[in-house]
């Protein structure tokens, strides 16, 4: 499937242009599922990556994947929102070769060995040899229909074209039949999202499709042995929420495989990094502190299980966090004296806490939790806040850290406290350099970065009962000492 403005691949010259200069060339008609079959077992033998882009399926849900593709079946995917179901079934297209020829002009795509409909055929007995051949990329072998109530069996088999009619043409003749979607994808991939969305009449009319390879339009039946891979994807609870995948076309499905969340955290953060695109620099720490809220948030007996939170949750808290950066950058530049250098835009444990309020509408909470929302989430925040500081600092000596707020003295920090305001408060602090090693920014550190340093470890300390803390009208927080 090509992208809005993207311009079309152009075949290479040298491919042949006719249909006898196809076969002295030796090519050989292949179906579509003959074709995903041998170009996978290529991958396979070579050892290189199947499926571009996909994080945390590797052992359990490609596996499942090849298994189908190899067998020749037709699939779908089961699973809750944001488990990369649609990335999954886009990456397929990669195992497509990638220019196949079809007849020029048809809007079936046919190949010029094997042509369907009764014109096409009559148009190869007649031109022979000499038939134009012309050149598919496999990005424009790929189809894509989101199920919605209101789809009809025109807009996926086709309807009859009544300006056609109006020519003189017959209801017979199926040069009438203007094509729906599933066999303009013919010799590609046709793919079905949330089926269960789909009107169970709208479901009935796919039941040919994969089976007898057939289609009917108002009546007409047109015998055309389409050639394509057919692949649905469904949320489970969709099968008594919204709907169902009717059963005889659930028994038409070769294969049933269900989709999941990052198994672990490393699956997670490596999602999150492929995924999100950041405006200003987020360290790991902070990252991972975000891929454990979301993580947390998944398994709160407060948050609906059977919606699940879409992986999409983490990598937008990403996106909000390096957000934030950038508008503090902003703000504190444009209160900076002249000739100063603007901070550099380094996102900060803090800045999750804005994470809570905007991104809670991506998260189904169950019904007894109304108007808790915004608690529920800050206090999950907490919660992988602290696993990330135990994780990254266990055993490490943080006594420099509370020394400074003994004898009744305080640090100032926050949203917007520069790193220079607070590395003159503080001076030098006995453990930085072992902090900033451990939380992975030891080589060299920025201002900034020792800045993120020493809050993260205040509110690690905070978080583990070793100092107190408070929130002043101006929005500073305050850490001083637990009494």
């Amino acid at each position: 499937m090509t992208e809005p403005n993207q311009v079309l691949p152009v075949p290479p010259a040298d491919l042949p242009a006719t249909l006898g200069a196809l076969r002295a060339a030796g090519h050989h008609y292949r179906t579509v599922k003959q074709e995903l079959r041998d170009n996978l077992l290529t991958r396979l033998r070579a050892g290189g990556d199947r499926f571009p882009g996909i994080v945390g399926y590797d052992d359990t849900v490609l596996p499942e994947v090849e298994r189908a593709l190899l067998a020749g079946h037709d699939m779908v995917l089961l699973g809750e929102r944001g488990q990369g179901k649609t990335r999954l079934i886009r990456s397929l297209v990669v195992l497509l070769d990638e220019w196949t020829p079809v007849i020029a002009g048809s809007v079936l795509n046919e190949h010029p060995m094997h042509p369907l409909t009764p014109a096409s055929r009559a148009l190869v007995a007649e031109a022979g040899d000499d038939l134009p051949v012309a050149w598919l990329h496999r990005s424009m072998r790929y189809g894509e229909k989101l199920a919605t109530p209101d789809t009809s069996v025109g807009d996926l088999i086709g309807d009859v074209d009544p300006i056609r009619i109006a020519q003189g043409r017959t209801l017979g003749d199926p040069e009438t039949i203007h094509f729906g979607l599933v066999p303009r994808t013919n010799r590609g991939i046709f793919a079905v999202n949330e089926l269960p969305d789909l009107a169970e009449r709208i479901q009935v009319a796919l039941l040919n499709v994969l089976e007898e390879r057939d289609i009917q339009v108002r009546g007409y039946q047109l015998r055309l042995p389409l050639d394509l891979l057919l692949v649905a994807s469904a949320n489970p609870e969709d099968y008594t929420n919204r709907g169902r995948i009717i059963t005889p076309l659930k028994d038409r499905f070769g294969a049933e495989i269900h989709t999941h969340y990052p198994l672990g955290l490393e699956l997670e953060l490596a999602l999150i990094r492929q995924e999100a695109d950041l405006v200003a620099e987020v360290p790991e720490h902070v990252l991972e502190v975000l891929a454990r809220f979301a993580r947390v948030v998944r398994d709160s007996p407060s948050v609906d299980q059977r919606s699940g939170v879409s992986a999409r949750f983490a990598i937008a808290a990403a996106e909000t966090v390096a957000a934030a950066a950038l508008r503090r950058s902003g703000l504190l530049a444009a209160g900076s004296a002249d000739g100063v250098r603007p901070e550099a835009p380094v996102a900060r444990v803090g800045d999750a806490v804005s994470v809570t309020s905007t991104l809670r509408g991506k998260v189904e909470f169950e019904s007894g939790e109304d108007g808790r929302e915004v608690e529920i989430l800050a206090h999950l925040l907490r919660t992988a806040t602290a696993e990330t500081f135990r994780a990254r600092l266990a055993g490490l000596d943080l006594s420099g850290f509370t020394a400074l707020v003994d004898d009744g003295r305080v640090v100032e920090t926050g949203e917007m406290v520069s790193s220079a305001e607070l590395l003159r408060q503080v001076g030098t602090v006995p453990g930085l350099a072992k902090a900033l090693d451990r939380i992975g920014l030891g080589d060299a550190p920025t201002p900034e970065q020792r800045r993120l340093c020493s809050s993260s470890c205040w509110r690690g300390c905070y978080l583990t009962r070793r100092l107190g803390k408070d929130v002043t009208d101006a929005g500073r927080t305050v850490y001083g000492g637990r009494g």
